[in-house]
């Protein structure tokens, strides 16, 4: 068994989802789909999974008008919890500075640590007989020019300690208790719950410090799963470590490749392959979204793409919700598709773009051109000597088998000749 603790990033209670058409509205509440559903998502999760404790890196409430809402919501929340023999432990950030403390002390069962803008300790005890012990620091006001860390040593103990923090890491002359990375590294603790920053970090059970992020997308940015994160606890540590993304309303980012095109009018059908793609994937979810907004960016080498772009913007326009389980609507459709290259054509112009043609096609011919093993051999030598740099030292290694060697010049070779394309219509 394991000490089972979901931190929870950015709640922000009494925000609503931005950027939702009216057409979209009118099928989907915008109260089920924001913070307040998540939360409520949130609570039955933990209880069902039985998580031993829920702890929040700060900005639980968008700001002191939201109290009441926060409130109700809260407070059906937290007992349900307290209720199932779970701890809600938190800290304040800089939304919340003020309205937190207060609803802490409507709200039996939260615990707010660091209140008084100084580091406070509790530990929290599992199921299974072991212990973690929670290090937090709340903001007193709504900007702190210096950092918590500052001069605070964290004391040993005989059991995985974890830090949580709303901050600005790494950004020196931040207002809203600016760390940095050394900081963090240096205090000893096993890991950092960290809040404020709404695009998670790539957090692991070898990597658990960080950015937690927004429990649920505010924004259109705010694309990729959202949720809380679920720490497992052994004896030495952090044991596992996952994402449960389970936010009513996603946004994510869908590369639709218009690649030998023959027809403007498939690129319709090509936008709708990759929807429901997403759509499998939403499905096979533990928590499936109940709406995800998408922005497409239509890609790949054609002639067709402002066809494209103009068919499927005027077909969207009135309409963008598309048909679920989960229900999709396109936000944004952005070209970025690239003209089609006739490198036979350009090969035969003695200028530089010529001569990268000329070798583009010896790449695309393979092995059976004379040249290729020649250009294959150089590019390796010239790729392994950039590879043993010591900047790179501490990457992974890239394999330069032929295969990927190609691939490497023929992604370097058709940018640089879009570029002397794009220069040379420029000085027309």
């Amino acid at each position: 068994m394991t000490l089972d603790i979901l931190a929870v990033g950015d709640l922000h209670l009494g925000r609503r989802p931005a950027g939702l058409p009216e057409s979209v509205t009118l099928h989907h509440d915008p109260a089920e789909l924001g913070p307040a559903a998540a939360w409520q998502r949130l609570v039955t999760a933990a209880i069902k999974h039985g998580v031993d404790a829920v702890l929040f890196a700060g900005d639980v409430v968008e700001r002191e008008q939201d109290f009441f809402e926060a409130y109700g919501l809260l407070h059906t929340g937290v007992r349900r919890l307290v209720d199932a023999g779970i701890r809600v432990i938190g800290v304040s950030g800089n939304h919340d500075t003020a309205v937190l403390p207060r609803l802490a002390e409507e709200l039996p069962g939260f615990e707010l640590l660091g209140a008084n803008g100084r580091w406070q300790t509790t530990r929290i005890s599992g199921r299974n007989g072991s212990e973690v012990e929670v290090h937090g620091w709340s903001f007193t006001e709504a900007q702190r020019a210096v950092s918590p860390l500052a001069g605070h040593q964290f004391p040993p103990a005989p059991c995985p300690r974890i830090g949580l923090l709303h901050c600005d890491r790494d950004q020196s002359d931040s207002p809203y208790a600016p760390v940095s990375s050394a900081e963090l590294a240096a205090s000893g603790l096993d890991a950092w719950l960290l809040g404020h920053i709404h695009q998670p970090d790539a957090l692991s059970a070898h990597s658990p410090s960080g950015y937690l992020g927004s429990v649920s997308a505010l924004r259109r940015t705010e694309t990729g799963p959202r949720g809380p994160w679920l720490y497992q606890f052994d004896g030495g540590g952090v044991a596992s470590l996952q994402q449960w993304p389970l936010a009513p309303m996603q946004w994510y980012e869908l590369s639709v490749d218009l690649g030998d095109l023959s027809d403007a009018a498939d690129g319709r059908a090509r936008l709708l392959t990759r929807v429901r793609e997403l759509q499998e994937e939403a499905r096979a979810q533990d928590w499936q979204p109940r709406l995800v907004g998408v922005r497409a960016r239509l890609t790949g080498r054609t002639n067709l793409g402002g066809a494209v772009h103009e068919h499927l913007t005027g077909a969207l326009r009135d309409n963008p919700l598309l048909p679920g389980p989960p229900g999709v609507f396109v936000d944004r459709i952005r070209l970025e598709t690239l003209p089609e290259l006739d490198l036979a054509q350009l090969a035969r112009e003695a200028s530089p773009a010529g001569l990268l043609a000329a070798q583009l096609l010896t790449l695309e011919a393979g092995p059976t051109d004379a040249d290729w093993p020649g250009l294959i051999r150089d590019a390796r030598e010239a790729l392994a000597a950039e590879a043993g740099h010591k900047h790179w030292q501490d990457l992974e290694a890239v394999p330069l088998d032929d295969d990927a060697v190609a691939d490497w010049l023929w992604q370097a070779g058709t940018a640089t000749l879009d570029a002397l394309l794009a220069q040379k219509a420029a000085d027309a």
